[in-house]
Parts: structure tokens; C-alpha cells; sequence
């Protein structure tokens, strides 16, 4: 029996169930196992015919493709990980100087403890990823990668680990970006307090000082909540462009 069809289809299915099993809009924790199967097949037929899958033998050649194929496919993902793991750092950052890191609780969508600050910010930036169709950038930037990283066996390029670094930079630049507001503001009320504080040493802080900054804090994070969407605009393409140059590291 010719199983080449068969290992030729598995292998061309790997990239893009990488993609479908690491990128938040398309699959995660809290996706189905069915729907993220039938997604990566649909996308792997919809690719097949543009895509060409060369002849292999042997399994070692086979496990080398494969595992090739699946960091491109990570790699590829890394463009909506780094914008929601950016976001939710600045809520981590928000909700800890609010005050709210002990009331974490399991984000269902990541399967980590999040503050509720650091849920609201991944929720918003992850629907506005999709309302501004950079979930098709996605895809086009996969369907580009078979042109730039052809199926098969490659090396790996010198610049991988700067690429990686800078993947991960991104994510503290987006989030000290984004808390930078809630952040200045209450250090600024830190050292109020604290001047308060030496000026009436009988002053409990410890009980007045906690709703002044739980009220400052809320207050910026009322005035500063609706920018995370425009931010999600700006850095969108730029982190699928770095996604991209990190999969190319690949070929």
C-alpha cells in the first residue's frame, strides 16, 4: 500500500495545527479538541494544493520535517501570544500596584492565575484582534511562510536567538507601556501617603492608605481602559511582521 499521500498530508497538516493549538483566536485551553482538529484539517486541505510536500523516506527524515514544521508553526503563533501575554502583563502590573493580586483567580483561557485587570486587558485585546481582522493577517502570513520556509529539511538561522529575544522584549515593552499610567500615578500617591504620613505620624496609613490608592488606581484604570484596543491597532502588525522573521529563522 502507497502511504506517501497519507505522510505527505500529515506533514502538511502540522504547520498550521501548530498555529491552530498555540495562537488564543484560534485555538487554546478552552477550545474544543473537535474544533481545533477540524480547523487545522481545513486549513491544511485549503493550503494543499499551493503548497508542495516532497518525497520523504525514512523516519528519522520524517521526524526531522515534522519537528521543523512545528516550530514554524509556533513560531507563527508567537504574533498573538506576545500581544495578549503583553497586555495581560500590564494588568498583572495594574492589578498588583491596585492592590487585587490576591484576588486571582484561573483565567480559562491561558489556565494561569490572573487578576481580574490582567483578564479585562486579554479579553479586550483578543477581541480587538479579531474585529480588526488580524486573525487574517494570520492566516496570510502562514500561507506566505510554505513560499519563504518550503516543507522539508532546513537549517537554522544565526539570528534565531536575537529574534527570540526580541520576541520576548516585546512582551515587557507592551506591558510596561500599557501600566505605565496606573503605575506613575500610583507612585505618585506612595509618596503622598508617605508625606501625609510625616506630617501626622498618628495617621493610620495602613487603613487610609489602601482606598486612596484602590481609588486613584481605579479611577486612571477608568480613564486609561479604552486606549488597549488602539494599542492592539498599533502593535498588531508590527508583532506578526516579528512572528514572521522568527519563523523565517527556520529555513
Amino acid at each position: 500500500m502507497d502511504l506517501s499521500f497519507v505522510i505527505r498530508l500529515g506533514v502538511l497538516l502540522v504547520r498550521p495545527a501548530a498555529l491552530v493549538a498555540a495562537a488564543p483566536p484560534f485555538g487554546g485551553s478552552y477550545t474544543p479538541a473537535p474544533v481545533k482538529i477540524g480547523l487545522s484539517l481545513i486549513l491544511a486541505i485549503v493550503l494543499a494544493p499551493t503548497v508542495a510536500v516532497p518525497a520523504m523516506t525514512g523516519g528519522a527524515v520524517i521526524a526531522v520535517v515534522v519537528g521543523r514544521e512545528l516550530l514554524v508553526g509556533v513560531a507563527l503563533a508567537m504574533a498573538v501570544r506576545v500581544l495578549i501575554a503583553g497586555v495581560e502583563l500590564a494588568g498583572q502590573l495594574a492589578g498588583f500596584q491596585l492592590g487585587l493580586a490576591y484576588a486571582a483567580a484561573v483565567d480559562p483561557q491561558t489556565g494561569a492565575r490572573n487578576n481580574v485587570i490582567a483578564s479585562l486587558y486579554a479579553n479586550l485585546a483578543l477581541f480587538s484582534f479579531l474585529a480588526l481582522d488580524a486573525h487574517h493577517a494570520v492566516l496570510r502570513a502562514l500561507a506566505r511562510s510554505y513560499a519563504a520556509v518550503p516543507v522539508g529539511l532546513g537549517g537554522v538561522d544565526a539570528a534565531l536567538g536575537s529574534m527570540v529575544a526580541r520576541t520576548l522584549g516585546a512582551i515587557f515593552l507592551i506591558g510596561a507601556q500599557l501600566a505605565a499610567p496606573i503605575v506613575v500615578v500610583l507612585l505618585i500617591v506612595e509618596l503622598g501617603l508617605g508625606l501625609v504620613t510625616r506630617a501626622a505620624p498618628a495617621l493610620n496609613m495602613m487603613i487610609v492608605g489602601f482606598p486612596v490608592r484602590l481609588l486613584a488606581g481605579l479611577l486612571v484604570l477608568a480613564a486609561t481602559v479604552a486606549i488597549v484596543p488602539g494599542v492592539t491597532r498599533d502593535v498588531a502588525p508590527a508583532v506578526i511582521d516579528l512572528a514572521t522573521r522568527l519563523a523565517r529563522a527556520f529555513r
